[in-house]
């Protein structure tokens, strides 16, 4: 690495530093507090979120609590209500933080499971246990993130609602099946994945067809109110409310189960769905497309003839190290250059075995003993946090600002600066401890494009097609001078003659992570639970952020002489592209097959797809590599019929499978 990177720790330390008053007798702990009566010390224990003595104040309380004649109930309705209301008040008004949230819950969950064997040894005919409402909540079926779902599912615990949490990958009837069962007041869904979209339409309809009226909560990172609105509300009679994020979703809870405050709440939603729809019907009938013939002639503009496509040096080194004929040895470096600077090679040749080390061959053959794919088992964590953008990381916690800025807020600073450090001691234990593995592998291939799409090439004869990446063209109307583009565009076409390669890779830092989830949660930790899923999402996306470093300096070798600080790479300043199937500019999922057939992806990494197309574990990235410097990344947007009519014949699909997957970019509404 030709860069300096900085310790994340040494950072904070540093950023902390230049905080007013952050002394270091500051960190030495006040106990005034533990003088206090039990009932106090429990409150005050929840509302800052100290669990270290829970068990033992709950203890001595409910012996208080008995003495006199009192129930164990009784420390739940009392100091730990006490303590769970001013923390909702608080959170309500913005005086009070997620991450504070989240760890208040933990003292709450302790608290409570402790008592729960004597809640039960003495349970009284006809108790009912007292709470605002029973709320279902799981990640619909072929969907694997619970991130955001576990944080509303805490926050809303610690309003004094009953949670039913069913998980991910849930499958329609089972969530209806524990709905009935467990009688819900409230059935909420979540989902990252756009497949997950049709998922919640097909629920709702479910719901409309047997005859459930409670309400429906939507959420989750690829959820929208005009997705809701115009797709899932119309599915479903009763209540559709898509909620933003954790704060909302108590004061939306509260309204659905009130009598005096839903029709003010849904005659609210459906006055804004109302506009939504009409704005979508409007757009439909404006949204202007090019045929997808013009979209085609209005290709990027990119100059083929004299160019000279990079060999990846990954390929060209073991051509070097198996080849025929008489060798010339060069220096490492001086073969590269002529690399670079060369036309693309002739049609190579068969080759024998027999290596001949560091070498360039006077003519190019080609080895079936060449590897187009490397892996990468076990990376080491401790590099990989160093690449980590922190950004994401305070936006999944609900803490606004721009990082390192954030740790400054003089609101909600003080809580990022905790979550940042608590942060950075779970790295370190989980790295000590190897808590989760990091595997991934990259893919370098021979590749052209035929139209929008590219072939790729068993190898470099170039006479076998291995796999065809299929592309979807921009098509609304653009001004003049802005072309429409494709990541067919970014490799050389076929009919050039040009010898062009394209990537991919895929990576995981989940690999151990769902067990040591389930093991803070079975302590009734949510906050550790919750911190490690997000570290774990940070360092994959970190991972392929090194990895694709690595292939641009070294396996593809097209930057080499690339320097770059952390910063420049969030920011995306590097040469090449790493789109993903599924997002903005190969938003279609299923693409990911062809990925994973390429890669070998589930034996090299253990990574699985899921029948929606999303990985598992979840804190997994994937994506294709383009190297030519013209590659941008851009936002498909909707396309026509036409262009879907197109799409599903080179996949071989009927309309519907096609109209399915590409749901979200349709311009059109589709027959049922």
């Amino acid at each position: 690495i030709h860069f300096r990177r900085e310790d994340a720790t040494d950072r904070l330390i540093e950023i902390a530093g230049k905080f007013k008053g952050e002394k270091q007798e500051a960190r030495v702990e006040d106990l005034a507090w533990r003088d206090q009566s039990a009932a106090k010390r429990i409150t005050y224990a929840l509302v800052k979120g100290i669990d270290a003595f829970v068990e033992a104040d709950t203890e001595a309380l409910r012996q208080e609590i008995s003495a006199r004649g009192g129930r164990p109930i009784e420390v739940i309705e009392g100091p730990l209500m006490e303590g769970m209301n001013v923390v909702g008040d608080l959170f309500g008004a913005g005086k009070m933080f997620l991450p504070q949230v989240v760890k208040s819950a933990r003292v709450m969950k302790k608290a409570v499971a402790y008592l729960i064997p004597f809640i039960e040894a003495e349970k009284k005919p006809g108790d009912v246990a007292s709470s605002k409402g029973k709320i279902l909540m799981a990640t619909v079926k072929g969907d694997v993130h619970d991130i955001g779902k576990n944080i509303v599912g805490v926050v809303l615990q610690c309003n004094n609602y009953d949670v039913v949490d069913l998980g991910v990958m849930v499958a329609p009837q089972k969530i209806l099946d524990a709905a009935r069962e467990h009688q819900v007041d409230i059935i909420g869904l979540s989902g990252l994945i756009t497949p997950s979209l049709d998922e919640m339409v097909h629920l709702a309809k479910e719901m409309q067809r047997q005859g459930f009226t409670i309400p429906l909560l939507i959420g989750g990172a690829t959820t929208s109110r005009a997705h809701t609105s115009v797709k899932i509300d119309p599915a479903y009679e009763g209540p559709v409310v898509w909620v933003k994020d954790a704060s909302r979703s108590v004061p939306v809870a509260a309204a659905l189960l009130s009598d005096e405050q839903r029709p003010k709440l849904m005659a609210e939603t459906k006055a804004e769905y109302d506009q939504i729809r009409e704005r979508h019907a409007n757009k439909n009938q404006t949204e202007k497309f090019l045929t997808l013939e013009k979209a085609r002639a209005n290709r990027t503009p990119i100059e083929w003839k004299g160019a000279h496509p990079f060999r990846p040096r990954m390929l060209l080194q073991q051509t070097h190290d198996v080849c025929e004929g008489h060798a010339r040895v060069k220096e490492p470096v001086e073969a590269e250059r002529v690399n670079a600077s060369s036309a693309t090679p002739p049609a190579p040749t068969s080759l024998r075995s027999g290596t001949v080390s560091v070498s360039h061959c006077d003519h190019v053959h080609h080895d079936h003993g060449v590897q187009y794919v490397k892996t990468f088992k076990d990376y080491s964590l401790s590099e990989l946090r160093e690449f980590i953008d922190w950004q994401p990381f305070f936006i999944s916690w609900e803490l606004k600002g721009r990082f390192p800025d954030l740790l400054n807020n003089p609101a909600s600073g003080e809580a990022a600066r905790k979550l940042y450090a608590d942060a950075q001691a779970m790295l370190d234990t989980a790295i000590a401890e190897k808590w989760i593995q990091a595997n991934g592998v990259i893919g370098l291939f021979p590749a052209n494009a035929v139209g929008d799409d590219i072939e790729v090439y068993t190898d470099e004869t170039r006479t076998t097609v291995k796999a065809t990446l299929r592309n979807l063209r921009q098509q609304a109307e653009h001004r003049d001078g802005v072309p429409n583009r494709c990541l067919g565009d970014y490799v050389a076409p076929k009919d050039t003659g040009l010898y062009d390669y394209v990537g991919g890779f895929a990576v995981t830092t989940g690999l151990g992570c769902h067990e040591k989830v389930a093991e803070f949660k079975k302590n009734n930790d949510d906050y550790n639970a919750i911190l490690l899923e997000s570290l774990a999402d940070r360092l994959a996306e970190a991972f392929a952020e090194r990895l694709h470093q690595r292939v641009r300096k070294e396996f593809w070798g097209h930057a080499s002489d690339e320097r770059l600080s952390n910063e420049d790479l969030i920011n995306e300043k590097y040469a090449g592209i790493r789109p993903a199937p599924g997002y903005p500019a190969c938003p279609e999922h299923t693409e990911k097959l062809t990925l994973w057939d390429l890669l070998d992806a589930e034996k090299n990494t253990g990574i699985t797809l899921t029948e929606s197309m999303a990985m598992w574990p979840g804190a997994s990235v994937s994506g294709w590599y383009f190297a030519h410097p013209q590659s941008q990344y851009f936002v498909l947007g909707r396309v026509n019929k036409e262009q879907v009519v197109d799409y599903a014949q080179r996949k071989g699909w009927t309309l519907q499978e096609a109209e399915k997957w590409l749901a979200p970019n349709l311009g059109y509404e589709p027959e049922d």
